[in-house]
């Protein structure tokens, strides 16, 4: 707004051209404010003089003129401020703009790439889904096969088991007492090999065959049960690694085996007799493997497992090639199911029970001693023992907890018996290992022969392969 000059005599009001110079708008362009500019100074001081009153041009022309050339150059000035901030102001805008528009390219790309790779990721689920859905498909047929199989095989196990019987009745023989005294010269002293609970055992030639004659004593701790009981289990039984029961005398209860050269396994362990070599490393990781398929065959008999009962190294003979056979079957029990209406279910546990448990007390399952009750895991308890006694050479009593008093000592290799070799100590370990757990006192916590044992003993057979 521009104010009028007045005086007294007189008032006057600028020029609509002064007007116009005197209102510029501060709208930030600066050919506005020139083209103004430029208009004020084309005024000619003759037309300025005509448009101003008497009053100003007396004294104070000069003094208007620059007031309002101060009041337009301060508004370019301010003019100018307000376009240099606007144009900072939408440099900075752009700038935003474009980081925000590279920003969204960059959450493109990613947003592509995501859904690229989860499509990719849902392809190789489906297919996953596919092989899963088709692995199944495998599994259940392979398992409807080897449900057939398995019913096939208990159908052999049967028909094999009905020959088996058929073919020991035709093997058996049955010898007259005659026979007996004449193979062993009237049982000449010169030709007993061996003494046990049940009698003694003399070395003969029966019908041009050598064989191990083992008579009853009048005074054996053993019977005419313990007989029965033998050729009841070894009459129906057939086994690499178990001895063939060759035939019987029933007047004198004398049961007559083939004849097994080197003698048992005890003879080799504790040698007391000189002349017989210690067995290798090797030979013992083989009779172990061995003696454990000949409990494995004894547990699967059908339809009830057998147990041995005293599985000492007296037992477990050895023929010519040092191969082991199981015998003395006198105490050995075939086992019943905890229910007769749980017959048909085949994780039932069997089991046999007496008031009197029999066997070596040094052998003897803990739990069958304190409860009666005989299971297939009293002899995986006597096989721990044997293990351990394979691998050190020690007395079976006591043996467990010296070898545990060894191991926690460091001593390893110091338990190994130097007299089987260079014993692989780790190979040693294992077997050490195994056989303390097989002698476990709770006999839940001891493996099963025929997949924890196997696995053991199988990963050991190539060091033995060439015996």
């Amino acid at each position: 707004m521009v104010s009028c000059v007045s005086s007294p005599e007189t008032s006057w009001c600028p020029s609509p051209l002064s007007v116009e110079t005197s209102s510029i708008t501060s709208d930030g362009s600066e050919s506005v404010l020139d083209l103004k500019m430029s208009s004020l100074s084309s005024i000619k001081e003759e037309d300025l003089h005509q448009s101003l009153p008497p009053c100003v041009l007396d004294g104070g022309m000069n003094s208007v003129y620059d007031h309002q050339l101060e009041q337009a150059m301060a508004e370019a000035e301010k003019a100018r401020w307000d376009a240099y901030r606007e144009t900072v102001r939408r440099r900075k805008a752009e700038k935003d703009l474009i980081d925000a528009i590279r920003k969204t390219n960059d959450t493109n790309i990613l947003y592509q790439e995501e859904i690229k790779l989860r499509k990719e990721l849902e392809e190789e689920l489906h297919k996953a889904k596919e092989e899963i859905h088709n692995m199944r498909s495998q599994i259940d047929k392979v398992n409807e096969n080897l449900q057939l199989a398995l019913d096939h095989k208990s159908l052999k196990e049967n028909q094999i088991g009905e020959d088996s019987r058929t073919q020991s009745l035709q093997l058996f023989n049955e010898f007259s007492f005659s026979e007996i005294e004449k193979a062993t010269c009237n049982f000449n002293p010169s030709l007993k090999i061996g003494e046990g609970g049940y009698g003694s055992i003399f070395k003969g030639i029966l019908r041009h065959t050598e064989v191990a004659i083992k008579i009853l004593s009048h005074n054996s701790t053993q019977g005419p049960s313990e007989f029965q009981q033998e050729v009841k289990i070894l009459s129906k039984l057939r086994h690499p690694n178990l001895i063939t029961l060759i035939g019987v005398n029933q007047e004198s209860k004398t049961l007559v085996y083939e004849y097994l050269p080197n003698g048992s396994l005890e003879d080799h362990l504790i040698c007391i007799d000189r002349t017989i070599p210690p067995l290798s490393w090797k030979t013992r990781i083989r009779i172990a493997t061995e003696l454990r398929s000949a409990l494995v065959f004894l547990h699967s008999n059908k339809p009830h497992s057998i147990v041995h009962g005293d599985l000492k190294p007296s037992n477990i003979l050895l023929d010519a090639n040092l191969v082991c056979k199981l015998s003395d079957f006198g105490i050995s029990r075939v086992l019943s199911r905890q229910d007769d209406s749980s017959s048909n279910n085949t994780n039932s546990t069997q089991f046999w029970i007496t008031s009197f448990a029999k066997g070596t007390f040094a052998y003897m399952d803990p739990e069958f001693f304190a409860t009666g009750e005989l299971t297939t895991k009293s002899d995986v308890y006597s096989f721990g023992i044997l293990l351990l006694m394979l691998v050190t050479g020690k007395s079976a009593l006591g043996i467990k907890n010296e070898v545990l008093y060894g191991l926690k000592g460091g001593e390893m290799k110091s338990m190994l018996d130097p007299l089987a070799g260079d014993w692989p100590i780790v190979e040693g370990e294992k077997l050490v290992h195994l056989g303390l757990k097989c002698c476990d006192m709770d006999r839940k916590i001891r493996p099963e022969l025929y997949s924890d044992v196997w696995r053991v003993l199988e990963s050991m057979r190539g060091l033995c392969s060439n015996l």
